[in-house]
């Protein structure tokens, strides 16, 4: 069973890892970030004529509409590039957008060394601490991503509140697919970097499981005690041999007897009449 859990999120870390890794590395390289109409509300029959329709990301500006139909123009991040915008609120839009490009390329970059360590790790599982790595690099990707989309709304955002109210302009925004690329890699990328992490976490207490105890391998440490090892060395006979008196304990003994005082001889009591006949025989 803890095989098959291990297999489960090998399987599923590296799929969502991939998908991660693909979406976001789509959303970087197309340009359907934000889509933009902006035109005027004609009083006659109160029709609608765009004016100006183009679709961004982060590296390009598109026109679909109006005097630069069909164009597409590099984003610059050091010199302005030379196009024709209806209104300043659309073209501090697109200025404001490129403070966020550099966290999606972060980003793209930790979730590609992400990807390549979780498949080492994969391919090499004894190497348990490269899947906790790797778990850690896609959740930083993942927390890279949501700052530079933190970022992309609220610059949106804040222009379009400043943008003036006119009865007779409509301007209109939304996001497009890239967009909605980068928000599913964040969740792709949250994932993998969960399941990194718990697959570390199951190979580690594995490890753990059948590593034997060091204190199996620990020596006697004196050998006074006949029984410290009898239940670290179970080949060992029982009951343990006897020991021999050792060379010390034998000339302790000899001190022993010499330093003692020779015995008192036995004490004979005769009785008084059977000394009288002895004496009375010799005379």
């Amino acid at each position: 069973m803890s095989s098959c859990s291990s297999r489960a999120l090998t399987i599923l870390s590296t799929v969502f890892g991939a998908c991660g890794l693909l979406l976001v590395g789509v959303a970087v390289s197309t340009d359907y970030w934000l889509i933009m109409v902006e035109g005027i509300i004609l009083q006659q029959n109160q029709s609608m004529e765009v004016k100006m329709a183009l679709h961004s990301g982060l590296w390009r500006v598109c026109f679909v509409a109006g005097s630069e139909n069909g164009r597409c123009v590099a984003s610059e991040y050091f010199t302005e590039p030379e196009i024709e915008i209806t209104t300043e609120n659309t073209a501090n839009i697109l200025k404001m957008v490129r403070t966020a490009t550099p966290f999606p390329m972060v980003s793209l970059l930790f979730v590609f060394t992400a990807f390549v360590i979780s498949n080492i790790g994969h391919i090499r599982p004894q190497r348990t601490i490269l899947a906790f790595v790797s778990g850690i690099f896609f959740i930083l990707s993942g927390l890279s991503l949501v700052v530079g989309l933190v970022l992309y709304i609220s610059s949106i955002n804040d222009e379009v509140m400043n943008r003036p109210r006119e009865p007779e302009q409509f301007f209109n925004y939304h996001y497009g697919w890239s967009f909605a690329f980068a928000a599913s890699s964040f969740l792709l990328k949250e994932g993998a970097g969960v399941l990194s992490v718990y697959l570390f976490m199951k190979r580690y207490a594995e490890e753990e499981m059948y590593r034997p105890h060091p204190a199996l391998y620990r020596p006697r440490l004196s050998e006074s005690s006949d029984y410290s090892g009898q239940f670290l060395h179970p080949e060992s006979t029982w009951p343990p041999p006897k020991r021999g008196r050792s060379t010390s304990e034998a000339s302790s003994d000899i001190s022993i007897q010499l330093n003692q005082a020779p015995p008192a001889p036995p004490k004979i009591h005769l009785k008084i009449s059977q000394c009288t006949t002895v004496l009375a025989e010799w005379c």
